[in-house]
């Protein structure tokens, strides 16, 4: 019978102390940046100001994200807002799904509401290409299955067309650019607005 491994007990180790050093060192990064961008802010921090923090070269960082937006992007997909999907079955109506699942949203978006802004602007648009390797594009689907998920409970799966999907998605950003600088003492204005486009979208999608 022919054998998968290498039949080398040496470069088996070998390869998994450099991947477990790759991974060290992508963790070091993300952590770095994350702290950097909350201290200081996006714009103000460099890719030399993070190389420097996680302690490794400029050209290194390089080899494991090609921009900061990048690292925004991973850091996060990486806390996986859909990851925990609302328990519809507890809902009686489209909007109270649709508010849960976008509020669950945000609180695990809470730590980078900061800087979300490069997101909105690049891997969220819907202006820019929908790589199919894109992280942002791939997160930003998801969450749109998510919702076509909930709507089928109480709509007919014929209204669910790319268009409510473009509708829904246009809303949920406008949410997301208020809440990056709302100073309401607990965002109570961002959940105002929310509450106020989900039931802007669910009219229309129930009226078309």
């Amino acid at each position: 019978m022919l054998s998968l491994g290498t039949g080398n007990a040496d470069e088996d180790k070998v390869v998994r102390i450099t991947a477990e050093a790759k991974e060290s060192t992508r963790r070091k990064i993300l952590t770095a940046a994350q702290e950097l961008f909350r201290t200081v802010g996006f714009e103000a921090t460099t890719t030399r100001d993070i190389a420097k923090a996680a302690d490794i070269a400029t050209g290194t960082l390089f080899n494991y994200f090609p921009t900061k937006e990048a690292i925004v992007t991973c850091l996060v997909v990486e806390a996986e807002p859909i990851a925990a999907p609302v328990d519809s079955e507890q809902h009686t109506t489209l909007e109270e799904s649709l508010f849960a699942h976008a509020a669950n949203s945000l609180r695990l978006l809470r730590p980078y509401r900061k800087f979300l802004l490069p997101l909105l602007e690049t891997t969220w648009s819907l202006l820019t290409r929908s790589a199919a390797d894109d992280a942002g594009a791939a997160l930003r689907t998801a969450h749109l299955e998510l919702v076509e998920q909930l709507a089928r409970k109480f709509v007919d799966a014929r209204r669910l067309t790319p268009v409510a999907s473009q509708m829904y998605w246009t809303l949920y950003l406008g949410v997301l650019a208020h809440w990056i600088n709302d100073k309401s003492p607990k965002q109570e204005d961002t959940l105002a607005l929310l509450d106020e486009s989900i039931a802007m979208f669910v009219g229309w999608l129930q009226d078309k």
